[in-house]
C-alpha cells in the first residue's frame, strides 16, 4: 500500500482539533510500512523523488513528525505511521533574533516551515560535530525528537553573540537565552 501525501493530511484533519498542535504524544499505532518520502539536507521534503508542492502539506507532516529511539523519522497519525528518510534534520532554523540583554536575553530562531523557537529549556541548542569532520552541527530542538539545524547564516549570526565563560580552567564559548549559557564550543 502507497500512501500519498494528500491521504495523510485528510487523516490528520478528521482526528485533529482546529487550533494547535495535533497530539501525537497520543498516537502510537502500528508501523504502516515505508513512505517514499525524503527530506532533503537543505531542507526540501520530496515526495516519489518530486518537491511536494503545497506549502501546507509540509507544515502539516512538519506538526506530526517524531523521531523514535531507533533512530528513525515517521510521518504519524491517530490510524498509521509510515517510517520517512531524513538526510540530516527534517528542519532548517534561519532568522535569529535577540530581545534584551545579559541574562535576560532571549534568542528565537524561525524554522524553514515558520515556526519561531525559543532557545531555552523548551528548545535547547546543541552544537555538534558531523562525524569525521570539523563541521559544526548546530541543532535546535523542537519537540517529538525533532531538530531543527541552524543554516550558515544563523550560525554566523549566533557566533556575533558569542561570550566566554570559564569553568574549571576552560574557556567556554556560548550565547546566553532564557538565563542559561548555551555552550556553542571550548578553547584550550
Amino acid at each position: 500500500m502507497n500512501m500519498k501525501p494528500d491521504d495523510i493530511e485528510r487523516s490528520v484533519q478528521q482526528h485533529s482539533s482546529a487550533k494547535g498542535l495535533p497530539p501525537l504524544h497520543q498516537w502510537h499505532p502500528e508501523l504502516s510500512g515505508d513512505m517514499d518520502l525524503v527530506i532533503t539536507r537543505d531542507g526540501q521534503w520530496l515526495y516519489q523523488g518530486a518537491p511536494i508542492a503545497r506549502e501546507a502539506t509540509v507544515k502539516l507532516f512538519s506538526t506530526i513528525l517524531r523521531r523514535e529511539d531507533d533512530g528513525h523519522h515517521y510521518l504519524v497519525t491517530p490510524v498509521e505511521k509510515w517510517r520517512i528518510q531524513v538526510e540530516d534534520t527534517p528542519l532548517l532554523a534561519h532568522s535569529l533574533e535577540r530581545k534584551g540583554e545579559g541574562a535576560g536575553q532571549v534568542l528565537s530562531l524561525t524554522t524553514n516551515v515558520g515556526e519561531i523557537l525559543e532557545i531555552g529549556p523548551e528548545h535547547p541548542l546543541a552544537v555538534s560535530q558531523y562525524p569525521n569532520s570539523d563541521e559544526p552541527r548546530p541543532v535546535v530542538y523542537v519537540r517529538h525528537g525533532i531538530e531543527a539545524r541552524l543554516v550558515t547564516a544563523a550560525f554566523y549570526e549566533l557566533a556575533d553573540l558569542v561570550e566566554e565563560q570559564h569553568e574549571n580552567g576552560e574557556t567556554q564559548y556560548g550565547v546566553l537565552s532564557h538565563g542559561k549559557f548555551w555552550k556553542i564550543g571550548q578553547g584550550g
